[in-house]
């Protein structure tokens, strides 16, 4: 069939069958570069917000930094500062006796109060004297006896004696008599030891307080029968004066033992438990002949007045042992000490009077000592120099601050403060290291 005499509809047909590969063709093409297009957008979008934000953050961050931080901070100052050991102490009394009976016998009202201060000498108890009474008595008429057969055999020794230079009696009887006045002699003297035993026994029922100190609980009561020395009756302790034993490591000890050595006496102050209170001071009195090898230590002792009888027995107690005093020590709160990878370091405010701003820094610091609120200082800071104690995690070098003295503490709480002491060394446990008060 000729093209002529093809129908029309036939030849529309096949002219839409030739066209629609290639309009579909085009649309692909064009929705890909239409995705392009919008992930480019996209992409733009994303980067410029990125932009922003970091813009944002860095203005931010520079308006923190110009931001002024309150902060609390004190004056480094200088001034004289005691160098001391630091060891845990246990009170006791300077001399302790537990009463016992020396002799037998009933229990007497007691003569004392319980927990009263005693004199030496002073009777505390009273054992039944009767029975030791009439054994003195008795001891006595053995010995009235005993000194008139000596008399009668004196008298027939005279006498035999006066008739043996006659030549009447022979040599031998008067020798008996005289072997005789001998025995009389000897029985003598014993009776003159048993009246002392008897005398002494009687004494020994009045028993009395061998030291000056408190007396304690009574541990027998009145009309029990005593054993002698079998039976604690009570205890004395001495308070005034009172000693104390502590312990330090034996690396410690060399300048301890020279300056006892040296027949220095070094003071000795005895602090509460929690190392706030000054309890008493005393001064050390010597230090053990040898060191215990199962903890490396040497026991020591301190003696204290105790006037006020602040320290009792078996009380613990922290020893600060004075070993010398530092002159022009630079001395910082210990909340104002840093540590970081450059060492130990504080935050230091400079302020310029001229534009009257205040701005914190670094400042690199060696520390010589410390205990508890206080810090000596060896370097890095001068005296006048102002210290960060409170704020200081919110600081950068450069940072403007604002600048508030921090509340003074008043009554008990002055006093808790003063009597902590002052800095720790880098040992921080306070055991190993030289420590100071203020």
């Amino acid at each position: 069939m000729s093209i002529e005499s093809t129908p029309a509809s036939h030849l529309a047909a096949d002219s839409l069958a030739q066209q629609q590969p290639a309009h579909k063709g085009s649309w692909g093409r064009i929705f890909i570069v239409i995705l392009l297009i919008g992930l480019g957008v996209a992409v733009w979008r994303i980067y410029v917000n990125h932009q922003a934000a970091k813009a944002l953050a860095a203005s931010q961050a520079a308006a923190l930094l110009n931001q002024k931080t309150p902060v609390q901070a004190t004056a480094a100052v200088q001034k004289p500062m005691p160098i001391y050991l630091t060891a845990l102490g246990t009170v006791t009394p300077y001399m302790s006796v537990t009463v016992k009976a020396r002799v037998s016998g009933e229990l007497e009202p007691v003569k004392f109060t319980e927990g009263q201060q005693v004199k030496q000498g002073q009777t505390i108890m009273v054992i039944d004297p009767r029975p030791y009474q009439a054994a003195l008595d008795q001891a006595k008429g053995t010995l009235a006896h005993d000194e008139a057969l000596l008399k009668d055999a004196e008298a027939e020794f005279k006498r035999y004696k006066a008739l043996y230079d006659a030549g009447v009696v022979s040599k031998e009887v008067m020798q008996t008599d005289e072997a005789t006045q001998g025995q009389y002699l000897g029985a003598i003297q014993s009776d003159k030891a048993a009246i002392e035993t008897a005398q002494l026994q009687l004494a020994w029922c009045s028993i009395q307080s061998p030291i000056n100190g408190r007396i304690g609980l009574r541990l027998v009561d009145p009309g029990n029968i005593i054993a002698a020395g079998a039976t604690s009756l009570v205890v004395i302790n001495q308070f005034e004066p009172i000693a104390v034993y502590f312990t330090l490591p034996e690396d410690q000890l060399p300048p301890v033992l020279e300056k006892l050595a040296a027949e220095k006496r070094l003071p000795v102050d005895a602090y509460n438990q929690g190392d706030t209170v000054k309890l008493a001071s005393g001064y050390l009195l010597t230090a053990d002949n040898q060191i215990d090898t199962t903890t490396g230590t040497d026991k020591l002792k301190a003696v204290f007045d105790n006037k006020d009888q602040a320290l009792f027995p078996n009380q613990f107690v922290n020893i600060h042992l004075v070993m010398e005093e530092r002159p022009n020590a630079i001395v910082v709160p210990s909340a104002a000490i840093q540590t970081g990878n450059q060492g130990s370091y504080v935050w230091v405010v400079d302020t310029d009077s001229a534009k009257k701003t205040s701005t914190a820094r670094i400042q690199n610091v060696k520390i010589a000592l410390a205990e508890g609120q206080m810090t000596i200082l060896d370097s890095g800071l001068q005296a006048g120099q102002q210290v960060v104690i409170d704020g200081a995690d919110r600081l950068k070098p450069g940072q403007p601050v604002i600048v508030s003295v921090p509340a003074k503490k008043s009554g008990a709480s002055q006093g808790a403060a003063a009597g902590s002491g002052a800095g720790s060394g880098s040992g921080g446990g306070g055991k190993s290291d030289a420590r100071t008060k203020q």
